[in-house]
């Protein structure tokens, strides 16, 4: 039986019915499994996951699949999302991360933003400083410029 906490986004709404919702710090009662692993499609995302530390120092997750919107063009940008952290107490479900970075496609945001917000919200769910929490995110070249923003 594994311990795994679902938390819960302020709002109201379940991150399903909206744009990705702030951590609000509260975890959900621990549940035997997790809802997007093992389950298809992101109808099984409910927020992101976490595990219990089975012992590691650090943890470094890289996702290409990162895609945002420019929000004075609408024109689509994408990046290459590294995520670097310490755990302390918790681990990141990885299935809920691609969920939770797939949940960006629609909404406008600039990369440096962005990269605060990913990192902002992951510490929240691993329940550590954002000074454990390192992303880096490239955007692929648009206009001859490609831009890393890290935080």
């Amino acid at each position: 039986m594994r311990d795994v906490r679902r938390h819960a986004w302020a709002g109201g709404a379940t991150p399903i019915e909206g744009s990705v919702r702030a951590y609000t710090g509260r975890v959900q009662p621990t549940q035997q499994e997790f809802v997007a692993l093992g389950h298809a499609g992101s109808d099984a995302y409910a927020g992101l996951e976490t595990f219990p530390n089975p012992g590691v120092e650090q943890v470094e997750l890289v996702s290409d699949e990162l895609t945002a919107v420019c929000p004075i063009t609408g024109q689509p940008d994408f990046y290459v999302a590294t995520i670097q952290y310490r755990p302390d107490a918790l681990c990141l479900e990885s299935k809920s991360l691609k969920i939770y970075l797939s949940r960006f496609r629609d909404q406008g945001a600039f990369c440096e933003a962005l990269a605060v917000r990913i990192r902002d919200e992951i510490a929240a769910a691993l329940e550590v400083e954002p000074a454990d929490v390192h992303v880096t995110l490239r955007q692929k070249a648009r206009g001859g410029i490609t831009i890393t923003a890290s935080v």
